[in-house]
């Protein structure tokens, strides 16, 4: 049996998606992606002027619980990458239910995203967000470039979280979970 990936012959798979060759369509792509629900996050950082800064995050990942490693990743033309990339530390915040217009208000453009914003500085002074359902203090570990984007890993230092719902994107739309608890009295209704 081959389990070796099948890929057109004269494709190398790293640049498959960069070049204009690649029989995947990526916006037909991206709505496949899309299919599958995640977390929404805010991953946060200082900069070298100890200014907070913070972006809405969806590709958060758990990668490893010995030792506590997460991953997120940032796409390569993003204003923001230089101060994620010399920062020791980074936060990842998980946003709850509640908070659709702060994952909004980080994922534009702007230059105080923090006006308004309930936050204490974490590690590395990597801002932790109060109301969120939960938070991970990470050390930056190591930096990986895939495709259009760099693959931040992050040593977990410090956490805490919270029994709120958290809030979810999918299709690209925020939702919620539905627990069967919660199925089950929508369909009485």
């Amino acid at each position: 049996m081959n389990d070796a990936p099948k890929h057109p012959i004269g494709l190398d798979p790293a640049n498959e998606l960069a070049s204009d060759h690649s029989p995947i369509d990526p916006r037909d792509f991206r709505n496949a992606l899309g299919t599958y629900a995640t977390g929404v996050t805010i991953i946060t950082a200082a900069g070298a002027d100890k200014k907070p800064y913070g972006l809405t995050c969806n590709s958060f990942a758990s990668v490893s619980l010995n030792p506590p490693l997460v991953l997120w990743s940032l796409v390569l033309y993003s204003s923001s990458l230089s101060i994620f990339q010399n920062a020791s530390h980074f936060a990842v915040n998980v946003l709850g239910a509640s908070q659709q217009a702060l994952a909004s208000k980080f994922a534009k453009s702007s230059d105080d995203k923090f006006a308004g914003v309930e936050w204490t500085p974490g590690l590395g002074d990597a801002p932790v967000l109060t109301e969120s359902v939960a938070n991970f203090q990470c050390r930056s570990v190591n930096r990986y470039y895939g495709g259009d984007h760099v693959i931040f890993l992050g040593a977990v230092e410090a956490y805490s979280y919270n029994h709120k719902e958290p809030l979810l994107f999918a299709r690209g739309s925020y939702g919620r979970f539905l627990a069967e608890d919660d199925r089950r009295t929508n369909k009485a209704r």
